[in-house]
Parts: structure tokens; sequence; C-alpha cells
């Protein structure tokens, strides 16, 4: 947005991990897939169901919070009393004591995946349609729409359910200022046993190049990234009017707000800005322990990715790296980051 006007905009995120086109799988006993059908289909027939309002009115605490959070110095939102329409979840987040008031169609739908062991959960996907902007002082009302579950199906993750929900949030004068429909993949985790590799001969070739199961989000934002990833190339994206970079990759220039977009290719090198090591859970695909740090490059931004040929307890801040590039399958190429010395 180049201003703050009164729009109808949509944004939207995919991330591929699982699909919910994946081929139905037998999952547990009968008996459990027909209670959560059945409890899908009361929940969605209950239609629209309103929280409680906001406990506090949209702030500018809040909203400066946000701008010098992500960067944003758009100068308009504060001048002219209105809300980052991105905020929209912000102002009716629950706290961690929540009483019989707060609970929302989709609540026992999780509490009952829960029980059935279905613990797992990842995001796939999240779309907001924007009416207006919310504006200072306003108090904002959500109201949730369970949609669908869908399953048994087996994905990378493990097996589970796709439950899909709506949410509008509404002003004071009852009119929608946002929409949000949110997917999430609520899955069974896999055992120790499950695991683990059976006892067998060293992998052929061609056996160690399955597919890797975690695959990375590709849109008209970060295709050029991943094209270039293909090439031995680390690509920053810059913009095309005045010139700012900017990572991870996006519509709209945070500097000037232009939409004039291209790219630039990075040196390879940089250093631990920030770091952590992962031992729990399992992530599929990966041994833990590993290291994912936030990377500073010497162009002026940092990007997230895995340290690798380094023991994790050697890694340290200002650590030095170079790009390096691994195939994970005979598809995906991943840009790691790898120890050396200047």
């Amino acid at each position: 947005m180049t201003d703050a006007k009164p729009m109808d905009a949509r944004t939207s995120t995919a991330q591929p991990t699982a699909d919910p086109t994946t081929t139905d799988q037998p999952i547990g006993a009968p008996s459990a897939d027909r209670e959560l059908r059945e409890l899908a289909d009361k929940q969605a027939a209950l239609g629209e169901v309103r929280g409680a309002a906001a406990p506090d009115p949209i702030n500018v605490p809040m909203i400066r919070h946000w701008l010098d959070a992500l960067g944003d110095t758009n100068p308009a939102y504060l001048e002219k009393g209105l809300a980052p329409p991105a905020m929209i979840q912000v102002w009716t987040m629950q706290g961690l004591r929540r009483e019989a008031k707060d609970r929302s169609p989709v609540d026992d739908m999780i509490t009952a995946l829960n029980a059935h062991g279905y613990t797992g959960v990842v995001a796939t996907n999240c779309e907001q349609t924007y009416h207006r902007y919310a504006r200072l002082g306003e108090r904002l009302t959500p109201s949730t729409r369970f949609t669908s579950l869908v399953g048994p199906k087996r994905t990378a993750l493990g097996e589970g359910y796709f439950a899909t929900w709506n949410v509008t949030w509404y002003g004071e004068a009852d009119d929608p200022v946002a929409e949000m429909l949110f997917r999430i993949l609520k899955f069974r985790p896999r055992t120790a046993a499950q695991q683990q590799p059976p006892p067998a001969a060293a992998p052929s070739p061609e056996a160690s190049r399955k597919p890797y199961p975690l695959r990375p989000a590709v849109n008209d934002d970060t295709a050029f990234f991943w094209e270039g990833v293909q090439q031995g190339e680390l690509r920053i994206q810059r913009c095309a009017d005045c010139g700012e970079l900017r990572h991870p990759p996006g519509p709209i220039c945070p500097a000037c707000r232009s939409t004039n977009r291209t790219h630039t290719v990075a040196s390879g090198e940089g250093t631990v800005y920030s770091y952590v090591v992962h031992h729990h859970p399992p992530v599929p695909g990966r041994e833990t322990p590993f290291v994912v740090a936030v990377v500073e490059l010497p162009e002026g931004v940092r990007i997230v990715g895995n340290i690798v040929d380094c023991p994790p307890d050697a890694v340290g801040i200002g650590m030095a790296l170079r790009t390096t590039y691994r195939a994970l399958d005979d598809e995906l190429v991943l840009p790691m980051w790898a120890p050396w010395e200047s």
C-alpha cells in the first residue's frame, strides 16, 4: 500500500508441508473417524459464532510496536489513526487464561482431535481479506465459523486431518473489517520406532535420493530466489525504484512502497547474528541436533538458514560463514551455511 485509504485487498500464504488432496488412508478405529466427522458436522452447523469483543481498543502503542518490529516506516497509519491491516489478529488474541465465553466452534474440534492422538499441528493455509482499515479507539469483535474437516490423510508429517475455519472481524457499527480463512493439519506424530528405519544394507544412491519431505513455499514473490539457488546464486530482492534491499522477499518495498522489484546477487558471505540448536521435536528428513541461524550479510540484510559442517557446540555469534548449496533430493536444493576463514 502506498497510502492509507479504504481498500479491499487480499493476501494469502500457503506452506506446502502437507497437501489436503493427499490420498485418503484408513486411520485408527472406524468409530473414532465417525465421532470426529459427526462433531465436525455439528460444529459446522452452528454457523458463525460471535466471540467476545476485544479486551482493548485499537491503540497507538501496539501499532507503534508492530511497525517497529516489521520495519514499516509508512507514517500514514499513525498520522491518520489507522491500524495496519495485517494486525487484524492482534486485537482479539486470547490470553493464557481463557474462559468459557472465549471458546469458539474450533476449540471443541481441536480438543477431540487431540484426544484421539492427533496432537501434532502445522498451519498449511492462511488467506486474509481486508474490507477497510481498523481505526484507533474502536473495539473489534471476532466471529468464527467452522468450515470443514477433511481426512484421514497420509502426509509427510504423519496421518491426520485438515481442519478449516473462517474468522470475520466486525467493527462497532457491525460492519465487516476483515476476514480470514485458516487451515491446519492435525496429525498423529510418529513414534520413535516409526521414525527409526529398520536395519538394512547400505542404501543405494537411488534410495538416498528419495523426495525430501519438507518443501519450501514458492510463489510470485519468492520464485526468483529459488531459481537463483538452482544456479548457485544467493539472490536478494531489490526495489527497482529506490534500490532498497529486502529479505524475505515481498510484494512492496518497505522504504518507498513501490511494487517494482528486481534482485541482486549476494557475495555468499555472512556472519552468525543469532542461532538456536534444535533438539526436539523431531523434524521429518533431519537428524537432531542441528543449528538454525540468522545470518547477517555484508549487503545489509539477514537470512535464516542451517549451519552445516560444524559441530553445534562450535557455533558462535560473529562466526564467519559462506553459502553452500546442498541437494536434498533430485529436485530440491537448499542454501546452507558453512564456517570459513577469510
